[in-house]
């Protein structure tokens, strides 16, 4: 009797240790399909611009969604307060010291931050860009719309409203290499319509209470303005910015986010030009986990394509948008 229940205890014991090993190796159909193993989790930092700006709401909720979705992912979302470029470095130099697994940044100056990027990859750790570029860095991919081609668009949109003769002020922030190439394709339009003149260009420095500040500004200096070209979404990030502007002047802006649609309803602004907002984060969160399982981007630049919104077409905008926002 006492060898049965030996044996017994034995069979028992080596079972239990079989269990173990096996949910510690993912067994029982819980773990991914490479092999039964668990994935592995990784850590990438998300970082904006500037926490202060509206528009990057959006991109975190993208970036968020797709970690959902991939399963093993963890986005630690973090960026300056304000467009301060010295605070965007420290916090993306605090991330490649914590090495973290994966950085996704919308560059406020992408020359001043190269060094850094250079160090992270370097390091081993894969970056990618989204919004506003690095172009000059070691930057694996960047994600966001050909911001040349969306400066001409916009341009070509206020020669229209003008009839090609008039005036125009121009907002922007001077630094951002994104802000800078759509500022290129938007004179590089103007330059072929002499009787189009610039008054003056603002630089917004990337903050909106700034922006309103402005347009006031600029509607008492030129009260016969013919149109407004902000190559940013600063004036339609608020309700308040456009109040000063009368019937008469113009608005084309960047950007799409409320309450930027009710405003061209309203008729404050004639023309926006929308960016892929969630996809901001979603498509760089999907760069770096196809990285990480050894799929490198086959681009280096993503074109996301811009969404040209007019009084036509706005209603449908609006419907699109608030489906991306539920995730359909």
């Amino acid at each position: 009797m006492t060898t049965v229940a030996t044996t017994k205890r034995l069979v028992i014991a080596i079972a239990a240790i079989v269990i173990g090993v096996s949910a510690a190796c993912g067994g029982g159909g819980g773990g991914s399909s490479t092999g039964g193993t668990a994935a592995k989790k990784y850590r990438f930092a998300v970082i904006p611009k500037a926490l202060d700006l509206p528009v990057f709401d959006y991109a975190r909720k993208g970036a968020e969604r797709a970690a959902r979705e991939l399963g093993n992912v963890e986005v630690i979302w973090r960026g300056p307060e304000t467009g301060d470029q010295l605070k965007q470095k420290e916090i993306l130099e605090t991330f490649i010291t914590q090495r973290v697994d994966g950085i996704a940044i919308s560059c406020l100056n992408g020359d001043f931050l190269t060094e850094a990027i250079n160090r992270a990859v370097d390091s081993g750790i894969p970056v990618v860009t989204w919004d506003a570029d690095a172009p000059n860095s070691k930057r694996l991919a960047f994600y966001g719309v050909d911001d040349k081609t969306g400066g001409r668009i916009m341009a070509e949109e206020a020669v229209k409203l003008l009839g090609g003769k008039g005036t125009v002020a121009l907002m922007t922030s001077i630094g951002a290499t994104n802000l800078t190439r759509r500022m290129d394709g938007v004179l590089e339009v103007l330059a072929k319509h002499p009787d189009i003149k610039i008054v003056e260009t603002f630089d917004v420095k990337e903050d909106t209470v700034k922006a309103a500040e402005l347009i006031a500004t600029g509607t008492n200096r030129y009260p016969n303005l013919g149109a407004w070209i902000s190559v940013g979404g600063w004036p339609v990030f608020t309700r308040n910015a456009l109040v000063p502007v009368p019937k008469t002047t113009h608005v084309v802006s960047f950007d799409t986010i409320p309450p930027a649609p009710q405003l061209l309803k309203e008729g404050k602004v004639a023309i926006l030009i929308g960016q892929k907002y969630f996809g901001w984060g979603i498509e760089p969160v999907k760069m770096l986990a196809d990285i990480k399982a050894g799929k490198m981007p086959t681009q280096k630049i993503v074109d996301s394509g811009v969404d040209i919104v007019r009084q036509d077409n706005v209603d449908a905008y609006i419907d699109r948008f608030r489906k991306l926002e539920e995730g359909k």
